[in-house]
Order: structure tokens, then sequence, then C-alpha cells
């Protein structure tokens, strides 16, 4: 009697694991026949079963399911953004977990990951198409887990967290792609945004001094330097970084313009004469130049004129008439740049407050007139 029971006990047991295992073969059937949503109600059965949750075949089997059920038009409706792909990814790990890259659903499920990478990013696309960044960055995070090494991934996941606004998630990855020897120049202008929108200056000139690094003869990168200098004040630091602007930019009348101001700030006026004249022979339409060029002769001419307005009677009798025709001639060859000037920004009030001095000192009343009409007219 003792014998009986006890076969009737192993065969119990025997019957139990032989459904449990059941579960796993119906789902490999289902799979076989296309009926993944059968198949998927199968395999989560079986691994939150203690007989066979701790085999490395249903894992394999489930991540087969969950697999082909993202790639599929039809069964991938059933399956959130992403999920067919993740649950795949997790479920691929596991397998090896418990055989190992050498054994026999270990080392299939090594491939599979692989070929699952495609799919991640695609996945990740679909959420950040649909706006979804949280979902798009974890699916880019499973890629960058398939493929440590390759750059795409992170990338983008770099993207999703810029439009989440999560800057400091954005920098972060930008900053893994820089130590893992990533160049590009979007790359460094988008981590050149991001410090500019975070208002940290110090981080804007570490991205550009990287960025020049990597791409030294950039021309967008040199003006961005360039232009830090001069926001700081670091006007005489900035000649060095103008000329090798010039050097690779030599048509650029903008970077003259600024390398005659920097010289004029630096009290070097006749090389400040130099580039803005070279500003305007290769841009005839160049503001900044044209203007400076008018301000550089009218001071010339009212400094002589102060000269004169200082003299005793004696004196301007014997030279004062002299000097004056030479003040006049200096103003009437800043009025031509004024003028011009005034025709490329019609309304800046420095331009037309200076042409209109320039015009009552050389006696051309009406037109002086006409400029106060206008500065009127522009404070209304």
């Amino acid at each position: 009697m003792k014998k009986l029971l006890l076969t009737l006990v192993a065969a119990a047991a025997l019957t139990s694991a032989s459904a449990q295992n059941s579960a796993v073969t119906n789902a490999i059937l289902n799979q076989r026949q296309g009926l993944l949503d059968k198949a998927r109600t199968d395999i989560d059965k079986a691994i939150v079963n203690e007989k066979t949750q701790g085999k490395a075949k249903t894992w394999y089997t489930r991540g087969e399911i969950y697999e082909g059920m993202a790639a599929s038009p039809i069964y991938s409706k059933n399956l959130s953004a992403g999920e067919g792909t993740r649950v795949a990814f997790e479920s691929y790990q596991k397998a090896i977990q418990l055989d190992g890259k050498d054994g026999e659903f270990g080392k299939q499920a090594v491939a599979k990951l692989d070929n699952l990478y495609g799919a991640a990013l695609n996945a990740g696309v679909e959420s950040y198409n649909g706006k979804n960044y949280d979902e798009a960055i974890k699916s880019y995070k499973m890629a960058q887990q398939i493929r440590p090494q390759d750059t795409t991934a992170y990338l983008y996941a770099a993207y999703a967290a810029e439009a989440k606004q999560d800057f400091a998630s954005a920098r972060s990855t930008y900053d893994q792609l820089v130590a893992m020897n990533y160049k590009s120049p979007q790359m460094y202008g988008r981590m050149l945004q991001i410090a500019r929108q975070e208002k940290n200056d110090q981080e804007a000139m570490k991205v550009v001094e990287q960025a020049l690094k990597a791409y030294p003869n950039n021309k967008g990168f040199m003006l961005e330097e360039l232009n830090m200098y001069l926001s700081a004040g670091r006007g005489k630091e900035a000649l060095g970084k103008i000329e090798r602007a010039i050097q690779a930019d030599p048509t650029n009348s903008n970077l003259y313009a600024v390398k005659g101001s920097i010289l004029d700030q630096d009290k070097q006026p006749e090389e400040a004469l130099k580039a803005y004249r070279k500003a305007v022979e290769i841009d005839p339409s160049n503001f900044d130049a044209n203007f400076n060029l008018g301000v550089y002769s009218f001071n010339r001419g009212a400094d002589i004129f102060k000269r004169t307005n200082k003299m005793d009677l004696a004196t301007y009798q014997k030279t004062g008439k002299r000097l004056e025709a030479e003040g006049k001639k200096y103003i009437s060859d800043a009025v031509p740049y004024f003028e011009k000037a005034m025709a490329i920004q019609p309304e800046d009030r420095a331009t037309i407050s200076s042409l209109q001095k320039a015009y009552q000192t050389l006696g051309r009343t009406a037109d002086s007139e006409r400029m106060m009409a206008k500065l009127d007219t522009l404070k209304k």
C-alpha cells in the first residue's frame, strides 16, 4: 500500500511538471502557427510559474514571441509603444543570465539581441515622433546596452532629452559621445545651444574649445569663440582670434569691421581705419564699417574745430580759417559714409544724429533740419 502511494505521488508530480512544460510547448506551437496572441498568453503564464520560470528556454521563447509581435502589423496593435522590443530585450537578457553566452539558448539569445538593435532604435524613433520622449529614451538606452560602442543610440537619446527640455541629461549624453571620440559640428552646435539655454558661459566656452580642437578651421566655431571674447570684454585677446578667423574667411567683411572696433578701443585709430576700409571694400553695404568710417572723419574734423574755438583772436586770424577749412574737409569726407549707413539702416538714431551735426557744421541748413525732423518722427 505504501509503495502504491509513492507511485501515485510521483505520477502526480510528473503530471504537474508536464502541465507546466506544456505551457512553453503550447506557446511554441502557437508561435509557429502565427497565433502570437495565444502564444503570448501561454508564455506569460510560464514565466511566473516556479517550475518553468528558471529555464532559459522559457525566456528565450518569450523573447521570440514578443519580438515577433513587435514586427507584426497586426499583433503590434496589442502592445504599447516600444513594449514588444523592450520585453524581448529583457527576455533574451534573462535567457543569457540563466544559460550563459555559450549555452544552447544563451548563444541564440546573444544573436537575437544583436538583431534587436534596429528594432530598439525604430521603437525609439516611433515614440519620439509621437512626442513620448520618456519611452523613446528607454528604447534608445536599450539599444545602447545591445551595442555599447554604437554612437547612434546615444545621439538619438540626447535629442529626445533635449526635446523634453531635460538639458542635464542631454548634456550628460553628449559628454558620453565626446568620451567615445564621436565628433560632429552638429553635436557641438547643440551642446553650445544647451549651454546658452542654461546661461552657462563657462560651459559654452568649454564646448567651443572642444569644437575647435576637433575642427580647427571651422569658421562658425571661430566666430563663436570671438564673440565670447568680445562679450567678456577681452578685446585685446580677441585680436589674435580675429586674425585667425580672417585667414579662414578672408571675404567676411564683418570680421574686419569688428577688428576695426577693437583697434579703436585700443587707441590705434590708423590701424582701425585700415580695417574699416577693408570691410567696405569687401562689402560696401557693411553698416558698422560705414558708420565708423564716418565717425573717424567727423571726429577728426570736430577736434580741429575745438582747437579753433579755443584760439584767441590773433591766433585765429593767423591760422584759424585755414584749420576750419581743414576741419570741414574731414566732416565732408564723413558725410557719404553716414549717408550710406543711413541707407542701410534708415532708422538708426546714432547715424541720423551724426548726419544732422555734419550737415549743420557744413552749413547745409535744409539737410540738417530734415534730419532733425526725422529724429522727431522716430521719438513719436
